[in-house]
């Protein structure tokens, strides 16, 4: 049995997907980008936090947009209610949203805090919702008039896009992001079976001892 999933053959497919694997006894623990929901909990997972993260909204850095969004803007995008740039004070160019894939534990979570659970607008000429969940293809695909999130870690080194203030707040200011400030933040989790082996219980306490939050802040996460 592995206890990875997804990173041997580089093709990441999501924490939906991990986490359902987990379930179905194929790997002995998952990493979570989003708190685990209830009908996860009753199958006997349990959510262990390991570090801190924020979601960031992202376009290409030649979008002539220059501005920042209110979280009620930023809804109304990924509801398709907003579907131009000049309705937010922009150019008057169309808004390409490209959104993650549903196996994605990012997409879950924006879904809930961002459209507080309501759904996305349906794919259309102008917003896709990708197959598979990786960052650089969706990155990629901005161009000049497209919009996407992602983990913060993910997106803040890149150098062809620009992260866009949220309510006036960045994703790249650690406090305001730890003390849950910027509206787009999470926890990080290892999800493990209740009843575990001694080795998976062994990792997880590690991940959260002084050794392991080390660890979360070398790798651009922000420790607990």
């Amino acid at each position: 049995m592995t206890t990875t999933y997804g990173i041997p053959d580089g093709r990441p497919n999501g924490t939906n997907a991990g986490i359902q694997h987990l379930i179905d006894g194929k790997v002995l623990m998952a990493a979570s980008s989003r708190y685990l929901e209830a009908k996860e909990l009753k199958s006997g997972l349990v959510g262990v936090p390991i570090a801190r993260d924020a979601i960031a909204i992202a376009v290409n850095i030649n979008n002539p947009y220059k501005g920042g969004l209110t979280m009620r803007q930023l809804k109304d995008i990924f509801q398709g209610k907003i579907t131009n740039w000049s309705q937010v004070g922009g150019p008057n160019l169309p808004i390409k949203v490209i959104n993650r894939s549903p196996n994605s534990g990012t997409y879950t979570f924006f879904q809930e805090t961002v459209l507080s659970g309501q759904p996305f607008a349906p794919d259309s000429k102008n917003f896709q919702t990708v197959v598979q969940d990786e960052t650089t293809p969706i990155l990629r695909a901005l161009g000049n008039n497209g919009i996407g999130y992602s983990t913060v870690t993910q997106i803040e080194n890149q150098k062809t896009v620009r992260i866009i203030p949220i309510n006036g707040i960045s994703p790249q200011d650690a406090d305001l992001v730890k003390n849950g400030t910027y509206p787009i933040s999470r926890v990080i989790y290892l999800v493990v079976p209740r009843q575990t082996s001694p080795v998976v219980k062994e990792f997880a306490d590690f991940a959260q001892s002084s050794q392991g939050q080390k660890a979360v802040k070398e790798t651009g996460f922000l420790p607990l």
